[in-house]
């Protein structure tokens, strides 16, 4: 339910106005953009029957996290690397300053990843016009994701190759580190399936973000809020 969603949401990050793309309708789906600092959470909603997010509510049993989307410096060397190997680009947009590819996710599991290309760099096109204006205002940046899959280590190789990143460990756990953000990986233990599970959020004042969540009937444990049944990870 986008409409609900979105109050909860504005209401914990501090948002007064989000950006409405009507491109995402040839997928079957409305959405809303919001600014975060200088990243972006979407949220989609099927408005027509068989979309491919409308599958996978129902394969999870309900909301989740859909896609990771990450910005690179160069798309048509990041194509080139992905030609080398047996990963499937599924989708693909060049509106000029705007350019990206949706990879299979079958063939890079956990969930849908996007490799996204702006010219400028600093220009996220996606999120339309003036979106620095409607940044957040408790919440700074989002700095990670986290996705669940049958197996973490098969799943950031996969990952690896897609990105062009190296796979790390942090106390055995799998991860690609890339610029200030990170994509972890970790055994499904939900039993909803592969997905991506949660995302790493900085904000001004966690205490602050769990009274505002709680205030909209987010489920909070500990420092973590759940909305759209995706964990938000607070942090300052």
């Amino acid at each position: 339910d986008l409409d609900v969603v979105q109050h909860q949401l504005f209401s914990l990050l501090g948002i007064s106005d989000a950006f409405v793309d009507e491109g995402v309708g040839q997928f079957g789906l409305r959405n809303i953009v919001m600014t975060i600092g200088d990243t972006f959470l979407e949220v989609v909603s099927p408005v027509q029957e068989q979309t491919t997010a409308g599958r996978l509510l129902q394969r999870r049993g309900g909301d989740g996290g859909y896609m990771v989307i990450v910005q690179v410096d160069d798309l048509a060397l990041a194509k080139q690397r992905l030609a080398e190997t047996d990963i499937r680009v599924v989708w693909e947009a060049d509106a000029g300053k705007a350019r990206a590819i949706h990879l299979h996710p079958r063939d890079v599991p956990g969930a849908l990843p996007s490799l996204d290309q702006m010219e400028p760099p600093e220009a996220w096109y996606w999120a339309g016009p003036d979106w620095q204006g409607r940044a957040a205002v408790h919440a700074l940046a989002i700095t990670g994701a986290q996705v669940q899959v049958q197996d973490p280590v098969s799943a950031a190789e996969r990952w690896s190759q897609a990105y062009g990143e190296p796979v790390r460990l942090r106390d055995g756990m799998p991860l690609l580190a890339m610029s200030d953000t990170e994509v972890r990986f970790v055994e499904i233990f939900d039993g909803r399936g592969e997905g991506l599970q949660g995302i790493d959020l900085q904000c001004h004042d966690v205490a602050a973000m769990l009274a505002r969540a709680e205030s909209v009937d987010l489920p909070v444990n500990g420092s973590t809020v759940t909305a759209c049944g995706t964990e938000f990870h607070l942090s300052d």
